[in-house]
């Protein structure tokens, strides 16, 4: 057998038995919490970055 099929599995199960359902959410909202404020940061970076570009940023 391959157990490369079963270790996700495993993991999954291993972690809904051994954390709490509370504990395992919070974790998961805060990581994503956090996450879209770093990609909402460098996405308005590049949209007032690339504005500057087309609108004459930088030309004398």
């Amino acid at each position: 057998m391959n157990m490369k099929k079963y270790l996700p599995l495993a993991f999954i199960a291993l972690l809904t038995t051994t954390l709490s359902s509370c504990s395992l959410i919070e974790g998961i909202f805060k990581a994503g919490v956090w996450s879209g404020v770093i990609i909402v940061v460098i996405v308005l970076a590049l949209v007032i970055w690339l504005i500057s570009k087309i609108f004459g940023g930088g030309r004398s």
